[in-house]
């Protein structure tokens, strides 16, 4: 069955054209004019990608997808933000919120349309089966599930495949660059900042007060899963 792209946005016009392009490729569409209407028909539908439009009437894309995050049927659906809000400022806040990519208008649609299909590509189940463990980390890949030290640890899709990424290759140091093409992929185009804001939200989840953080930052070079102190101290 297709994929169903969940369309969030009050514009009438703007809504056809993104409906007519999305069906030319063949995917399922549903659509919903304001914030509130979103929340009640991703329960219904339940989309394998929403295109969210920041400003919106009753409730706004921002807190939609607060929302959407918060609910276990779509709290790992990939989640792209359409605005008209080009701020670096406004990019990062819509990032931390939950969204997956951020697109600004007026924009390709082309382009929105590779970014549809690379995100909904990548939020297929991992092909490779089994376990990856790093200290007292395990990611099993066939259940697409996270623990800590027994402890349950929610990721949304894009840390999922950051995580997965650092853990099939720990030590290594990997540059902003080299993550975007490893994780996001090289047909997609997401500026460098991102990385920075997709892993401080990993951090965020992998960490509490009693656990050290084994994501280290290496000045002018990049991230690495390590958990050697000496090293970490030398470089963080």
């Amino acid at each position: 069955m297709k994929p169903q792209v969940m369309i969030v946005e009050d514009e009438a016009a703007l809504a056809t054209m993104l409906r007519y392009n999305l069906e030319k490729e063949g995917y399922r569409v549903s659509e919903a004019g304001n914030g509130e209407e979103a929340v009640t028909l991703a329960d219904e539908v339940k989309p394998d990608l929403v295109l969210l439009d920041w400003m919106l009437p009753v409730m706004s894309g921002i807190e939609v997808c607060r929302q959407l995050r918060r609910k276990p049927v779509t709290r790992d659906v990939p989640i792209i933000m359409i605005t008209a809000r080009g701020e670096e400022s406004d990019k990062i806040r819509g990032l931390n919120t939950g969204a997956d990519d951020y697109i600004t208008k007026p924009f390709s649609m082309p382009e929105l349309m590779a970014r549809v299909k690379a995100l909904l590509r990548r939020a297929q189940p991992a092909q490779s089966k089994g376990n990856l463990t790093f200290q007292d980390i395990l990611m099993d890949l066939t259940a697409h599930r996270v623990t800590r030290g027994g402890r349950y640890i929610h990721l949304g899709p894009t840390e999922f495949r950051l995580l997965q990424f650092l853990m099939e290759h720990p030590g290594c140091v990997f540059s902003r660059e080299e993550l975007l093409n490893a994780v996001w992929g090289p047909d997609i185009y997401v500026e460098p900042r991102t990385v920075d804001v997709h892993i401080r939200r990993l951090r965020k989840a992998l960490n509490n007060d009693s656990e050290m953080d084994v994501i280290r930052t290496v000045r002018a070079a990049g991230y690495a899963l390590d958990s050697d102190p000496d090293m970490r101290m030398a470089t963080a």
